[in-house]
């Protein structure tokens, strides 16, 4: 996906503001996933992209705690990369399976 999308954010992660702002949203977030309550593998995201907003790059107000999986469909869906067909949803669900004892 890197090569298709261009991280215009790429200034804001590299500021020293970034990784106190970061704690601060988990923090006031609960420490999960706004979206499903995942404890997991935790992302700060932009609400409104940098690249539509970049003068709101550091606004708390402007971002959101999510999952890994959540994060990554919502960065699909501002790229138009299209949805996972039906065939492929299927594959991910059997190999995400528990394994029998």
């Amino acid at each position: 996906m890197s090569g298709r999308f261009k991280r215009y954010g790429r200034w804001v992660y590299r500021d020293p503001r970034w990784p106190a702002l970061r704690i601060a949203a988990k923090r006031r977030d609960g420490w999960a996933c706004i979206q499903c309550g995942s404890k997991h593998r935790l992302e700060v995201d932009h609400i409104v992209p940098v690249r539509d907003a970049p003068e709101r790059a550091f606004d708390l107000e402007n971002l959101q705690t999510l999952c890994c999986s959540c994060h990554a469909r919502k960065t699909k869906k501002e790229a138009n990369l299209p949805e996972l067909g039906p065939d492929r949803v299927k594959w991910r669900e059997l190999l995400n399976r528990p394994l029998p004892n």
